[in-house]
């Protein structure tokens, strides 16, 4: 990739935005399925438009357990070929974006007779699917090995264990990659835009009206095809297409929520990843070492609100607390929580239909209306690029794109990836500059480069976030650009109003200080 970063500057993208043209798609959402389809759109050639109300990443896809995985769960369903699938989906992530995407070692422990020969059987198959795009084989572990593997494991009861790979990564900067390198391939994205209605053109969508958040100007946007990607949000541009015709629509999304807590390494120091796969209460039990901290996760709780910033419930946080007790040999409590986050999953209805036509996976469902609006929701991290090929195809076949959308776009590196193989910290360590990859000579040259602030995170990485990777507000820097907000909140706080400073110095906006600083009093305090 080019040495020199593309600048995102706001003037010069709304001035594209408001050009007098029809462009061949225009993507809704900025989440890992809408940057996946913007990206193999622009790199197939067609002129692509990608537009998101809030920040890129803001939902679901920066609040994932950071995982890029074949679906471990998949196996004991017999749904091989979806599992063939996603490892090899993993793999290709992992080699387009190793500053960012690492492999990551599993520990599962046995406390029960017959655990690790049940699991370790499964994992085995695991491997075999894999094949040449496998991470590491599967080892059954003794008791000792087990205890070295995962310190921090509960010895009490422990018989062994199995250890596995699969893949993990940095969600909100893998989003920042993926809409760099599609700016880089032509596509033009803009974050803080919201997309309040469809244009109609004789009973067909013919692109979409839009108005940008900071000056309230209003863009009229034409396009031939219009993807609606808008994750557990999908429903309402389905319902404002539907509307236009005096029709309504059964909802495509469950919402699901799933909540991470952070703590410290102490609480699990080891550089393997914790995978309890049926806690005494039926549910996976996580904890991943993650940018100097460990995550703890996750829940799986039915919700009705689509909240854009959900709340985790007090039963989530106890039940994450009480299960991690179980497992690790110091149990965490609320007051060693650095910051909680919810996240809410769009698993898709598919006992509802539309009305127009559907394609429909285990994970994800693409839908199309009788106007012409393609809808994709559900899906992982882990096969965005295989569900945006699925939606170009689907396109085509719908005579809504051009004949050479269905076929798959070479996959080359992202922004930022090293052309060769280098040594890298992995992402259990603490953030820094390893994380900008071929890039970080270059945000180190700016002004404030050699500022001593954090780990990752100096007056040279906010101007850097302001100049070339679309932040406008200080929770797109302390947010996604840096993780800071997600690994301990109340830090976050404390380094806001300097964050506020540079950014107004680069922007000359506003950046949402107060805002931001309400939000971390959310993340900071354990319900």
């Amino acid at each position: 990739m080019t040495a020199i970063p593309l600048p995102t500057i706001r003037a010069d993208l709304l001035a594209r935005l408001a050009e007098p043209r029809v462009w061949d798609l225009a993507v809704v959402g900025g989440g890992a399925s809408g940057l996946g389809v913007a990206l193999q759109a622009a790199r197939l050639g067609l002129s692509v438009v990608l537009l998101d109300a809030h920040d890129f990443a803001q939902g679901t896809s920066s609040r994932s357990t950071k995982l890029l995985h074949g679906g471990v769960r998949y196996l004991a369903q017999g749904h091989l070929p979806l599992v063939f699938e996603a490892l090899h989906e993993r793999r290709a992530v992992l080699d387009a974006a190793p500053h960012i995407a690492r492999p990551l070692s599993f520990v599962m422990p046995a406390y029960r007779w017959g655990e690790q020969a049940f699991y370790g059987a499964g994992l085995k198959v695991y491997d075999l699917l894999a094949g040449s795009a496998s991470l590491g084989g599967t080892r059954f572990l003794s008791r000792n090995a087990t205890l070295h593997a995962a310190p921090g494991v509960q010895a009490e009861g422990l018989r062994g264990g199995v250890q596995y790979w699969d893949g993990q990564f940095d969600d909100a900067r893998m989003a920042l990659a993926l809409v760099r390198t599609a700016a880089m391939h032509g596509a033009l994205a803009i974050n803080h835009v919201p997309v309040t209605g469809l244009i109609d053109s004789e009973g067909r969508v013919a692109g979409v009206h839009a108005r940008d958040a900071e000056t309230g100007r209003d863009f009229d946007v034409r396009a031939r095809c219009v993807v609606n990607a808008t994750g557990v949000w999908v429903d309402g541009l389905r319902g404002m297409d539907a509307k236009a015709k005096g029709q309504t629509v059964a909802p495509l999304v469950r919402p699901s929520q799933g909540i991470h807590l952070v703590v410290d390494r102490s609480f699990w120091p080891g550089e393997s990843a914790l995978l309890v796969p049926s806690t005494r209460d039926g549910r996976v039990l996580f904890a991943v070492p993650w940018l100097g901290k460990v995550l703890l996760g996750t829940t799986d709780t039915p919700r009705v609100e689509k909240l854009l910033e959900p709340f985790p419930l007090k039963e989530e946080v106890d039940q994450i607390l009480q299960e991690s007790g179980h497992y690790l040999t110091r149990k965490p409590s609320r007051s060693d929580v650095r910051s909680v986050w919810a996240g809410l999953r769009p698993l898709v209805n598919n006992a509802q239909h539309s009305g127009g036509t559907s394609r429909v996976s285990r994970e994800h469902r693409i839908d199309i209306s009788e106007s012409g609006l393609l809808t994709v929701t559900g899906g992982k991290w882990t096969t965005f690029r295989a569900m945006a090929t699925d939606v170009l195809k689907t396109g085509v076949a719908a005579g809504l794109l051009p004949e050479l959308a269905a076929h798959p776009a070479p996959w080359l590196p992202l922004v930022g990836s090293p052309q060769e193989a280098v040594k890298h910290l992995g992402l259990s360590a603490e953030p820094g500059w390893h994380g900008y990859g071929t890039e970080a000579s270059f945000v180190q040259s700016m002004p404030g480069g050699d500022s001593a602030w954090l780990p990752g995170l100096n007056e040279a990485m906010v101007r850097f976030a302001a100049r070339y990777e679309y932040a406008r507000t200080v929770e797109d820097v302390l947010s996604r650009r840096s993780r800071l907000l997600m690994l301990d909140a109340r830090l976050a706080s404390q380094w806001a109003p300097r964050v506020a400073e540079v950014l107004f110095e680069e922007t000359g906006v506003p950046p949402q200080l107060a805002e931001f600083e309400a939000l971390t009093d959310r993340y900071a305090q354990c319900p």
